[in-house]
C-alpha cells in the first residue's frame, strides 16, 4: 500500500513565539495591548484620587478641631470668670459664697467666721474640723461625715443635713431652724442652747436628744427642748419623717386631726 505524502506549510512565527500561529497571537496581542493600555491609564488615576481625597479630608478635621479647640477653650474661659465673679459678690444674686467642697478632705480643718452660704458640702470629710460661729445657711451637706466637727455658734439654718455623720459633733448655740437631718447620727453630739425649731428629724433621733436637750439659744431665744417638742406627744404624733408608715403611732390611737386620742389611754404608753 503506497503512503500519499501530505506537505504542510511552515508556521509563521508571530512575535518571535515559535508555538503561536498568526490568528491566535494577533487576537491576544490586541487583547494584550487594550489591556496594558487600560492598565496603564488607571494607575494614572488611581494615585490622584487617593492623593486628593486624604488631603481634603485631612482640611476638613483640622479645621473642626480648631473650632471645637477654639470653642471649649472660650467655654472654660467664661466658666472660670464666672466663678470668679460669683465668688467676689459672695455667690448667686450675692447671697452665697459658690464654695464647692464636695468629697473634699477637711479633716481638722480650721475655717471660723466664714461665710458659707449655699455651699457645697456633699459627702465631704470634716471630722475634727472647727466651723464655729460660720454661716451654713441654705447649704448643702448630704452625707458629710463631721465626727467630733465643732459647729458651735454656726447658723445651719435651711441646710440640707440628710445622712449626715455628727456623732459627737459640737452643736452648742448652733441654728438649724428648717434644716433636713433625717438619716442623720447625732449619737453623742452636744447640743446645749442648739435652736432645732421646724427641723425634720427622725422620731428615734429626736427622742434621743430630749433625753438630755438643754439651754435656750442666744439668738434666737429658743429653749432647746421647745425646738425639739421634747414631751409634747401631739408633734411626736407622726413618727419618723423618712419612714412615716413604719413609725407612726397605730390608726386607733389617732383622732380626727391626726393626733393621738387622749381616750385610748396609750398616747404616754412606753
Amino acid at each position: 500500500m503506497a503512503l500519499t505524502s501530505i506537505s504542510l506549510l511552515p508556521i509563521k512565527p508571530i512575535n518571535n513565539n515559535p508555538t503561536c500561529c498568526y490568528s491566535c497571537c494577533s487576537n491576544n496581542t490586541r487583547s494584550s495591548t487594550i489591556l496594558s493600555k487600560s492598565t496603564a491609564a488607571l494607575s494614572k488615576l488611581q494615585p490622584q484620587k487617593h492623593a486628593t481625597e486624604p488631603k481634603k479630608w485631612r482640611g476638613l478635621v483640622s479645621t473642626a478641631l480648631a473650632a471645637a479647640v477654639i470653642a471649649f477653650s472660650s467655654d472654660f474661659s467664661a466658666l472660670a470668670d464666672l466663678n470668679k465673679f460669683e465668688a467676689d459678690i459672695r455667690g448667686e444674686f450675692g447671697i452665697g459664697s459658690a464654695a464647692q467642697y464636695g468629697s473634699a478632705d477637711l479633716r481638722k480643718a480650721v475655717h471660723t467666721n466664714e461665710n458659707f452660704r449655699r455651699a457645697n458640702f456633699t459627702s465631704a470629710d470634716m471630722r475634727e474640723s472647727d466651723f464655729s460661729g460660720s454661716t451654713f445657711n441654705g447649704a448643702y451637706m448630704e452625707k458629710a461625715v463631721a465626727y467630733k466637727a465643732n459647729f458651735s455658734g454656726a447658723d445651719l439654718s435651711d441646710t440640707l443635713m440628710d445622712r449626715m455623720v455628727l456623732n459627737e459633733a459640737n452643736l452648742k448655740d448652733a441654728v438649724l431652724v428648717r434644716s433636713v437631718l433625717t438619716r442623720s447620727d447625732l449619737g453623742g453630739a452636744l447640743i446645749e442652747g442648739a435652736d432645732f425649731s421646724d427641723a425634720v428629724l427622725d422620731l428615734l433621733q429626736k427622742q434621743a436628744l430630749c433625753k438630755y436637750a438643754s439651754g435656750t439659744n442666744p439668738t434666737t431665744g429658743v429653749s432647746t427642748r421647745t425646738s425639739l417638742g421634747c414631751g409634747n406627744s401631739r408633734r411626736n404624733a407622726y413618727g419618723t419623717p423618712s419612714s412615716p408608715l413604719l413609725s407612726a403611732p397605730a390608726p386607733k390611737l389617732l383622732d380626727r386631726d391626726g393626733f393621738c386620742d387622749p381616750a385610748s389611754g396609750l398616747c404616754d404608753a412606753k
